[in-house]
């Protein structure tokens, strides 16, 4: 093995220990965690269930959002049940969205694929696109309507600041 790939080994076993022994929890410099969101308290955090797909990126903008926000927010449990209902919803049209992307891509390569350019397939795949972003759109709106209608005013105020401060991307 490399000298320089086994100077990294007693490292990597550390941060791993350190990891495992916060519950796979690991807050680094500024209260920033690992998987890209704010930490709260380590069972309370952006980390636990609720609609990511593990890609640091859910609904939200967030890794975990329903268990983010019914943190930062401070819900109850109705609140959060509706919230859960309301995000999946979203991640449902979210994930349609994604297989009409690769549907419109699928269109796109069979229009440049032959010996001549076939507008009308090219056509087809650029409209896939433009219905699933309406689609898209709708339902945030139809999601931020709901849960504005869930939220009390502190609350929506500090959503609103989380929005605002790109904390929470939507």
């Amino acid at each position: 093995m490399h000298p320089e790939a086994t100077s990294c080994v007693p490292w990597w076993q550390a941060a791993r220990r350190a990891f495992l022994s916060h519950g796979g929890v690991s807050c680094g410099p500024g209260g920033r965690s690992w998987g890209g969101g704010d930490c709260g308290p380590s069972d309370q955090g952006p980390h636990g269930d609720g609609g990511g797909d593990g890609d640091g990126g859910g609904a939200f903008g967030v890794r975990r959002p329903l268990r983010f926000l019914a943190y930062r927010l401070e819900l109850d449990e109705r609140q959060v049940g509706e919230l859960a209902r309301i995000l999946n919803e979203l991640k449902t049209e979210r994930a349609q969205a994604e297989v009409d992307r690769r549907r419109s891509v699928s269109a796109f390569a069979d229009a440049i694929a032959g010996t001549t350019f076939d507008a009308a397939r090219a056509g087809e795949g650029g409209e896939l696109r433009v219905h699933s972003a309406e689609r898209v759109r709708d339902a945030v709106l139809k999601a931020l309507r709901e849960i504005h209608a869930l939220l009390d005013d502190e609350q929506r105020r500090r959503l609103a600041t989380l929005v605002r401060t790109g904390t929470l991307t939507i």
